[in-house]
């Protein structure tokens, strides 16, 4: 029991004395997160579409030839930011481009800690989100491309129109879970310099070396970021799917009177039926 007594007053103490820096890492982890995993999205949409696009032999050769490249640099953009860890690409990225220009151009470019941030993520997400867009529109029945061809929508407009906002609802989940995982895995962009959450930690168990105490706080308050983000996301798809029962109304006259006639009893006045 003394341990557990001496585990909660040095939590206590920790959060008077320093609850304000957990909460400011804790802002940068959520925003970097958010704002990451809203551009990941994009890219990855942009991405998914580019590799769906589809390829027929009355195309011209100009059009087979920028689109096969185009597919072939999304592919290997895809398979580098998925098989390499981000930690890395954080590496590469903040010290690379100065690394880089410095030798091009006679003097570095030093990129932004946040902007170098912001960056890896959202790329990151975006190679990840590529996969699971292109798995969702080929999970949509080709009945509804064949359907919007056949009243006369074009590609970009069957796209826009029908095959989107299916795969949207299909992939909400993934996204959540891509939103869940940057909130944890922005903890390595610390490396570059960037003061997320887990950055405040290390700076806090510096100065006064408790660290469990500080990994029992930074790890209750990773938890509630991501429960809360969950509990929303899932009310969005909640809200996507919308009401579990419909009611059927229709506003035609006959439609309203149809089904409405009785016929007269077989057993008409009389015995039978005139």
């Amino acid at each position: 029991m003394e341990v557990f007594q001496k585990l909660w007053s040095d939590i206590v103490k920790l959060i008077a004395e320093d609850g304000s820096r957990y909460l400011d890492g804790a802002w940068s982890t959520i925003l970097l997160a958010v704002v990451a995993t809203a551009a990941g999205c994009l890219i990855g949409f942009i991405c998914g579409v580019i590799q769906t696009i589809p390829q027929s032999k009355s195309d011209s050769v100009f059009k087979k030839v920028i689109l096969t490249v185009v597919k072939a640099v999304v592919r290997v953009y895809v398979e580098v930011f998925r098989g390499t860890p981000m930690i890395l690409q954080a590496v590469f990225i903040f010290y690379g481009v100065p690394y880089f220009t410095s030798a091009l151009s006679g003097g570095p470019v030093n990129l932004d800690m946040n902007l170098a941030a912001y960056l890896v993520v959202s790329i990151n997400t975006g190679a990840y989100m590529a996969e699971t867009v292109r798995g969702g529109i080929l999970s949509i029945d080709p009945g509804q491309t064949e359907g919007a061809q056949a009243i006369g929508m074009n590609h970009v407009q069957t796209m826009l129109n029908v095959i989107i906002p299916q795969t949207m609802r299909n992939i909400m989940p993934q996204i959540g879970n891509n939103l869940i995982i940057n909130i944890k895995d922005t903890s390595v962009m610390f490396i570059i310099g960037y003061t997320e959450l887990f950055a405040v930690h290390k700076g806090i168990v510096g100065a006064n070396y408790l660290y469990f105490p500080s990994a029992v706080v930074t790890m209750a308050v990773y938890l509630f970021m991501t429960v809360v983000c969950s509990v929303i996301l899932r009310a969005i798809e909640n809200k996507m799917d919308g009401p579990a029962n419909y009611d059927v109304k229709t506003t035609d006259t006959l439609a309203q009177t149809s089904g409405t006639y009785n016929f007269p009893s077989r057993k008409a006045k009389g015995g039978k039926r005139s």
